[in-house]
C-alpha cells in the first residue's frame, strides 16, 4: 500500500470521526427540567408546564399533552417535599412515631426501674447488703448464727457445765438456737418485703433475749445449787469453820445496821 491510499484512507476516517461528533449535540428541553424540579423541591410554577394553552386554549398541543388525559395535573403541587407531600406527611408520621416510642421508652424504663428497686427491696439473694441489717441486726445476732458448744459453755466451770448437760439444760438450749436460727435465716433467704423482714428480725431478736436471760438463769442457779450441795457437804463432813461468836456478837451486828440506816 503506497503512502497516498494511506493518507487517503486516514482522511476519511477523521472526516467520518468528525461528522459523527458534529452529530450529538446537547438537547435541553424546558419541559423535561421543569417536570425533574416538580417532582422534587426546587419549584412549582404552574406556568412553566409546557406545552401552552395558547390563545383561546386553541394550542392543539396543550389538548394533547394535557386537556383530554389530565387537565387538572398542572395545577396540583405533587412534590413530595412540599409542605402536604406524601415524602413530608411521612417524615411528620416517623417524627410523630418516634416521640411516641420515647415515651413509651420512658415508661418502660421507668417501670422496669421500679420493679428492680422492689425486686431489689424483696428478694431474699439481697437481704444482707440490706444497710439496717449490716449496721445493727448482723452484730446482735452474731452469736446466735455463730454458736458452738465453746461459746456456750466456754465461761462456766467444769462442773457447772457438767451439770447443765447431764440435767438436759444445754440440749434444751442448743435446739431453741437451732429453731431460733433457723427461722432466721428463712426471713433472710424469703421474699417479703423490706418491713416485713425487718419486723420478722425485731420480734426473733427479742425472744433472743428472752431466750439468753431464761439461759442466764439456769445457769447461775446451777452455779448456786453446787454451793448449796458443797456447803451441805462440808457441814456433813464436818469440815466449816465457824467463826467465834459471843452473845455480844448479836448486838454488835443489830447496833451497825442501826447506825448505817437511812431514814
Amino acid at each position: 500500500m503506497n503512502l497516498q491510499l494511506k493518507l487517503f484512507l486516514v482522511s476519511l476516517l477523521a472526516f467520518f470521526f468528525s461528522t459523527r461528533t458534529q452529530a450529538q449535540s446537547i438537547i435541553k428541553d424546558d419541559a423535561v427540567d421543569n417536570q425533574s424540579q416538580r417532582m422534587v423541591f426546587q419549584q412549582w410554577d404552574q406556568n412553566k408546564f409546557y406545552p401552552k394553552a395558547g390563545f383561546l386554549s386553541l394550542n392543539p398541543y396543550y389538548w394533547l399533552v394535557w386537556g383530554l388525559f389530565d387537565p387538572n395535573y398542572h395545577k396540583t403541587d405533587l412534590r413530595p417535599l412540599s409542605a402536604t407531600g406524601l415524602q413530608t406527611q411521612r417524615l411528620a408520621l416517623v417524627s410523630s412515631m418516634n416521640g411516641i416510642d420515647s415515651r413509651y421508652k420512658l415508661q418502660s424504663d421507668t417501670a422496669r426501674n421500679t420493679a428492680l428497686s422492689q425486686i431489689a427491696s424483696q428478694s431474699g439473694l439481697l437481704s444482707d447488703a440490706d444497710p439496717l441489717w449490716l449496721l445493727y441486726y448482723k452484730q446482735q445476732f452474731g452469736p446466735l448464727l455463730n454458736y458452738s458448744p465453746v461459746s456456750i459453755l466456754g465461761g462456766f466451770s467444769p462442773q457447772v457445765s457438767t451439770k447443765l448437760v447431764a440435767e438436759g439444760t444445754y440440749s434444751w438450749y442448743t435446739g431453741e438456737l437451732d429453731k431460733l436460727k433457723e427461722r432466721l435465716n428463712g426471713a433472710r433467704s424469703a421474699d417479703m418485703d423490706r418491713g416485713s423482714r425487718i419486723m420478722a428480725y425485731y420480734r426473733m431478736l427479742n425472744e433472743y433475749k428472752n431466750l439468753s436471760s431464761v439461759w442466764g438463769i439456769r445457769t447461775s442457779t446451777a452455779q448456786m445449787m453446787l454451793d448449796m450441795a458443797a456447803r451441805q457437804q462440808a457441814l456433813q463432813n464436818g469440815t466449816v469453820i465457824i467463826p467465834n461468836w459471843t452473845p455480844n456478837s448479836d448486838v454488835q451486828i443489830a447496833n451497825k445496821v442501826l447506825q448505817n440506816a437511812k431514814y
